[in-house]
C-alpha cells in the first residue's frame, strides 16, 4: 500500500506521536500527563509537526521528543 502523505492527510500521524511522547515528557520533568499535553501543544516543534513540508513526521517519537527538548 502506497500512501501519499499530504497537509490535508499529515493530521493523521500525530496522535500516536503526542501519546508518547506525553508519556515520555511527563516521567521526565515529573509532571501530570496534562501538563506533558500542554506543554506539547504549545511547542515549536508541535507547530511545525503540523506542516507536511517540515517532514518531522518521518521521525519517531523518540526522536521528536529529543528535538523538543533542544528547542
Amino acid at each position: 500500500m502506497n500512501v501519499n502523505i499530504t497537509q490535508e492527510n499529515v493530521h493523521l500521524l500525530i496522535p500516536s506521536k503526542i501519546a508518547l511522547m506525553t508519556d515520555m515528557l511527563a516521567e521526565e520533568l515529573n509532571i501530570d500527563i496534562i501538563d506533558a499535553i500542554k506543554r506539547i501543544y504549545a511547542s515549536r516543534l508541535y507547530h511545525e509537526l503540523e506542516i507536511e513540508s517540515t517532514k518531522l513526521w518521518h521521525l519517531g517519537p523518540v526522536a521528536l521528543f529529543q528535538t523538543m527538548q533542544s528547542e
